[in-house]
């Protein structure tokens, strides 16, 4: 059955590379092409999560690339698909007909195929690899309309962040390596010899975080955001965000191994869904709500892997996934029919487009927290998990849940109050809107709605514990009677404060409110912190390769045309003129010698005798 799982992963590569490079000549078949390969994923999803296929290839010397079906996995490979398709029959009506949709179905299609891949590795080195691939492809996928400066350079910020966060993966492996992991199985990772084990763990950790948006990195969720609408809606819901999430659930024997792991990933989740969730509340840009959410949303997850809820978390995942991809579906809808995602400007847009509008509301009540709706079940269940690790991270988590309710009743406030005598006036901020919803949108949105409303069947008692089953959690406590009464307490408690005050300003100090409308400043943080000093760092070794390296190689050149001068004027003053004066006094010698030499026999009997009496002159003088 390994054919299925290279199907699963093959397909959207190869296909997603195919129409990438069709380029805008068959813009009106790429579409349909796109879903239907979706579709064939969905379909070989569901066949390897019922036949958990596995299969492996040597990659380098004691080391495979390994791929596998397990419990967890076979969760995520339906909800990656399922998501995917639905985004991509969206995505069929959302461009214009001289865009290249080509390029953008390819891309996504590529995307999703390297999820698909990161969920099923079992291996660091192929997890890297498929990890390196959906970054790059997020990166082109937010700047997919690059000839705005604003959003190339939002797709740099984002891709800069999770890269750099990313090298924590690099990290874990060279330490794995060194702590004896020759193989990099995952399953094998938490055998690593101390102190690597600490160093692998904690670059893991960092890298998940980053690519999971959560504290401190949010802030490239934020710029995402310029991207289209099916791109937040893929990306941030089931598929890049959720990556990090899904590494830790994955690796929670790991963060056990360690120890101090453990509680830090659970307090990074907690703090991020508390914190992100007041920024959530600041908002008045509808998509930027939705990505202060979605990171608020991540930290439950992350709250659950740190506290060994890997049940927990993987059915917050689930539900969050698909009521977040829809809720971003409904946002792309209103931005393409009125051109704006601004909160005030959207005031009646549930009553206009009614469809859109009641998928908005449901999904929104669900992202509260509200019962019996998916999420506050889910919550539930994460919180339980919270509660064994101490009564401080259980309220903190009860916070973070009764701050979604207020973000998302907010939004359905906005959105469903009546239309304003002249709500033209509002429209059209970010793009000409078109005052019509795509046909193709309506089959995704309610098939997202109703999976975000009916999930919540996996926290009741028989469906939670054959997840318990799947995902070898049996041991993961449940919430109790009083948990689950509390919780919904709390979400109704402050669904009503939220629908009361929407409208009035926050009675929030006004710095305060900037900050959290600012994402608490975590992109200025980022640049003064690391980017400029960083950039300064890059200036002054460039200096000092240009002054000092390149200078000493420019004066050493210097040097030696100035001994090349000197060696040339030696040779020509010195060598050269002794040569030539040698050579004239020889001439000279050649002269005289030459002039004797007349032909004459008389002469030559006068210049013998004058010779021998030369010699006996000498003989008489020497005696």
């Amino acid at each position: 059955m390994s054919a299925v799982l290279w199907l699963l992963i093959a397909l959207p590569l190869g296909a997603g590379a195919v129409l990438a490079l069709t380029g805008p000549r068959r813009n009106r078949l790429v579409p349909a092409a796109g879903a239907a390969v979706a579709a064939v994923v969905l379909g070989a999803a569901i066949a390897a999560a019922v036949t958990r296929p596995a299969a492996s290839a040597p990659l380098f010397a004691g080391m495979e690339a390994g791929l596998a079906v397990d419990g967890l996995s076979a969760v995520m490979v339906v909800t990656v698909a399922a998501v995917t398709l639905a985004v991509l029959v969206f995505a069929a009506g959302e461009f214009a007909a001289d865009e290249n949709r080509g390029r953008f179905f390819g891309l996504m299609l590529l995307f999703a195929g390297a999820m698909l891949v990161t969920v099923t590795a079992t291996t660091l080195p192929l997890l890297l690899m498929a990890w390196e691939v959906m970054g790059a492809a997020s990166w082109a996928l937010i700047g997919y309309r690059w000839r705005r400066p604003e959003r190339a350079e939002a797709a740099d910020v984002a891709f800069l962040t999770t890269r750099a966060a990313d090298l924590g993966l690099y990290l874990a492996a060279g330490a794995a390596v060194a702590g004896g992991v020759g193989s990099l199985r995952l399953d094998a990772l938490p055998n690593a010899a101390s102190p690597w084990l600490h160093v692998a763990t904690a670059g893991i950790v960092v890298a998940a975080l980053g690519k999971s948006a959560q504290l401190p990195f949010s802030f490239w969720l934020s710029r995402a955001m310029q991207g289209p609408s099916p791109v937040s809606a893929l990306l941030h819901s089931a598929t890049m965000v959720a990556a990090g999430a899904y590494l830790l659930l994955r690796l929670v024997p790991l963060l056990d191994a360690t120890r101090w792991a453990g509680p830090a990933v659970a307090w990074a989740g907690a703090v991020t869904a508390l914190a992100l969730g007041l920024v959530a509340v600041a908002q008045t840009d509808l998509k930027q709500l939705l990505a202060a959410s979605t990171s608020a949303q991540i930290g439950f997850m992350v709250l659950a892997a740190g506290s060994g809820g890997v049940a927990g978390g993987t059915t917050q995942l689930v539900a969050h996934a698909a009521t977040k991809s829809g809720l971003f579906l409904a946002a792309g809808a209103w931005l393409t029919a009125l051109g704006t995602r601004q909160l005030p400007a959207l005031r009646g847009a549930a009553r206009r487009y009614r469809q859109v509008g009641a998928a908005f509301t449901v999904g929104a009540l669900t992202l509260a927290g509200l019962p019996p709706l998916s999420l506050w079940a889910a919550k539930d269940e994460v919180l339980a998990a919270a509660r064994t690790g101490g009564t401080a991270l259980y309220a903190v988590g009860l916070a973070a849940a009764a701050v979604a309710a207020v973000y998302s009743v907010k939004a359905v406030r906005y959105v469903t109050r009546p239309l304003p005598e002249t709500p033209q006036t509002g429209y059209d901020t970010e793009q000409r809107g078109t005052r019509r919803v795509a046909r193709t949108a309506s089959a995704p949105l309610f098939a997202l709605t109703l999976a975000a409303a009916v999930l919540g069947v996996l926290a009741l008692p028989g469906p939670a514990s054959w997840l318990k089953r799947l995902v070898g959690a049996r041991g993961e406590p449940s919430p109790a009677p009083w948990e689950l009464g509390l919780s919904a307490g709390v979400a109704f408690a402050a669904a009503g404060l939220a629908w009361r005050c929407a409208s009035g300003p926050a009675p929030v100090p006004r710095t305060a409110a900037g900050a959290a409308q600012g994402w608490l400043y975590l992109e200025q943080a980022a640049r003064t912190v690391v980017a400029r000093p960083v950039l300064g760092l890059a200036r002054t070794l460039a200096a000092f390769d240009d002054r000092v390296v390149d200078g000493a190689v420019r004066r050493t050149a210097r040097g030696g045309l100035a001994t090349a001068r000197l060696a040339r004027r030696l040779d020509d003053g010195v060598v050269d003129g002794a040569v030539r004066a040698v050579a004239a006094s020889l001439c000279r010698l050649g002269r005289w010698a030459r002039r004797p030499q007349t032909g004459l026999l008389h002469q030559y009997y006068a210049q013998a005798a004058v010779g021998f009496l030369v010699l006996v002159l000498i003989v008489l003088l020497v005696r």
